[in-house]
């Protein structure tokens, strides 16, 4: 198993992405720690993967706070001890709007949960990790932080700002023997938040579901959405030994929107 003897913080775990990263590393043999605000989606997901033969535990917690964050790593410690990979997967989308019709206090919630959360877990996790000379930080970014969409700009900013956070902190942290990477994701259908961007898309720009579908799916080489295991998969490889040689860099897994 790639991740035996691990244990691992994954934000954003009750659903989606961050529970399929979840169930995907518990079956490769870590030890999870989910976290989210909702408590019955991270009941449901860590009793799955106990079902499976994994071993989870669930921490409620909204990551833009920092005792929340706090409470995160002490129960995470608590459980399993070591801590050894933190996934900061938890984020919203915020307004669907022009910058205009942006309140400011919108635009504050957004980069709070997207940008200030990782930013407070990596502070706390990056001490413990320098002293044991290795760990794993992998940051959820997105294809909206990397190519222009109107009417996200809340949510591109924060994304665009994870990925500069992701390269300074690999940059102190690899002569200190921890990686830190993202990964920017596509459209995946399957997910709360690519649902309900399309429902604002569609009604602002007055467009019935399918034709928006098919114009998001034109801007894609491969045609298609990609899926939660098809992201799951590449953030085991991004944490695993497979990617021993790589550091600060962001992997596209969209299915061909992004080149940079």
């Amino acid at each position: 198993m790639l991740l035996e003897g691990k244990t691992v913080i994954v934000t954003g775990a009750g659903r989606g992405i961050g529970r399929a990263i979840a169930r995907k590393f518990a079956a490769e043999g870590a030890a999870v720690v989910l976290t989210a605000r909702s408590e019955s989606e991270l009941s449901e997901a860590a009793a799955e993967i106990a079902k499976s033969g994994g071993r989870a535990v669930s921490v409620t917690a909204d990551v833009s706070r920092e005792a929340d964050c706090e409470k995160i790593v002490r129960e995470a410690r608590r459980a399993f001890r070591a801590i050894h990979i933190l996934v900061n997967n938890a984020g919203i989308l915020g307004p669907v709007r022009p910058v205009e019709k942006v309140d400011p206090r919108e635009w504050d919630r957004v980069l709070a949960v997207n940008l200030r959360g990782p930013f407070l877990l990596a502070r706390l996790m990056l001490p413990e990790m320098y002293q044991a000379g290795s760990g794993n930080i992998l940051n959820i970014v997105s294809v909206a932080g990397k190519s222009a969409f109107p009417l996200n700009s809340a949510y591109a900013a924060s994304k665009a700002g994870l990925m500069g956070l992701t390269r300074t902190l690999a940059a102190e942290a690899a002569p200190k023997g921890v990686r830190v990477n993202a990964l920017s994701p596509g459209p995946v259908e399957a997910t709360k938040m690519s649902q309900e961007l399309g429902k604002h898309l569609g009604e602002y720009f007055q467009m019935d579901k399918e034709t928006l579908h098919r114009e998001m799916l034109a801007k894609v080489l491969q045609g298609r959405a990609q899926t939660v295991d098809e992201i799951a998969a590449a953030a085991l490889f991004l944490v695993s030994d497979a990617a021993s040689a790589i550091t600060g860099q962001t992997l596209n897994v969209d299915g061909g929107m992004a080149f940079y």
